[in-house]
């Protein structure tokens, strides 16, 4: 596989950084992964790390090639069951988390989400596929109660209707349409704290420029994002990837896995 890869974070104006991201890879295929925790009180990190560990140990123990779609659904269930099955706390409430995760195997993009953290395939400077958040904003959008400049800046935009953890049926995995990548093809994962400062248009701009590697327009994207909120930034991580015949060779009989060190 030929890809470049780069992921990063900013604690932004928040006490604690709660997202956690890792990539994974084998000869035949590409795990990205990332989680955002919910519940200061309640660690959510903790949450966002089980959904992080969950994902990476079950690929590890893949043969080369996975069945995309089964892994997906089977291994974001199973952090979802992790999560649940932590001690209860005294207010019975749970650690939550949002997770998007995506695999690469044979050209094909597949991805699942849950919650507000994103999946973005950018093509020429142009968003063709995406997650849609699970949230009441996103569906105010979508009917056209609001637009897309109001929906960023909404009261409401940090509540989501889907998680791993929290509440027990609160959460259910949604598997975005496979997309045949093509060379200079970008995969963008990010967190809400990411995501929430900008247009589509914008993000799709920042890895618009193939001559650019993606390190420095995530870098980039992460600084101005935090600098936008003018000191009240949420988290924000992202991790990126460029596709391609350009790009470096990955080629190897071992599995090589990349956690993001988060404190």
């Amino acid at each position: 596989m030929n890809f470049s890869i780069h992921q990063a974070s900013h604690i932004g104006n928040r006490k604690y950084n709660q997202d956690r991201v890792a990539y994974a890879y084998n000869k035949e295929t590409l795990l990205l992964v990332l989680a955002d925790g919910m519940g200061g009180h309640l660690h959510g990190e903790i949450a966002a790390g089980l959904a992080i560990d969950t994902f990476v140990k079950s690929f590890e123990q893949q043969s080369v090639e996975i069945d995309p779609i089964e892994f997906m659904s089977v291994t974001m269930r199973a952090a979802h069951l992790r999560i649940m099955d932590l001690p209860q706390p005294l207010d019975h409430a749970f650690p939550g988390t949002t997770c998007v995760a995506a695999l690469i195997q044979n050209g094909m993009l597949y991805f699942g989400h849950a919650g507000d953290s994103r999946l973005y395939l950018q093509r020429g400077g142009k968003t063709v596929a995406r997650t849609l958040d699970h949230s009441p904003v996103q569906s105010w959008l979508a009917l056209g109660i609001i637009d897309e400049d109001e929906a960023r800046t909404h009261p409401k935009r940090n509540q989501i209707s889907n998680c791993l953890g929290g509440v027990e049926d609160l959460f259910e995995i949604e598997l975005g349409k496979p997309v045949a990548l093509q060379s200079g093809d970008v995969i963008f994962l990010c967190s809400d704290g990411l995501s929430g400062p900008f247009s589509d248009k914008e993000l799709a701009a920042a890895f618009a420029f193939a001559v650019t590697p993606v390190a420095t327009s995530l870098d980039d994207l992460i600084v101005r994002a935090v600098a936008r909120e003018k000191g009240k930034a949420d988290n924000a991580t992202g991790l990126a990837l460029r596709w391609g015949s350009s790009e470096a060779v990955h080629d190897t009989n071992e599995i090589v896995v990349q956690v993001l060190d988060i404190r």
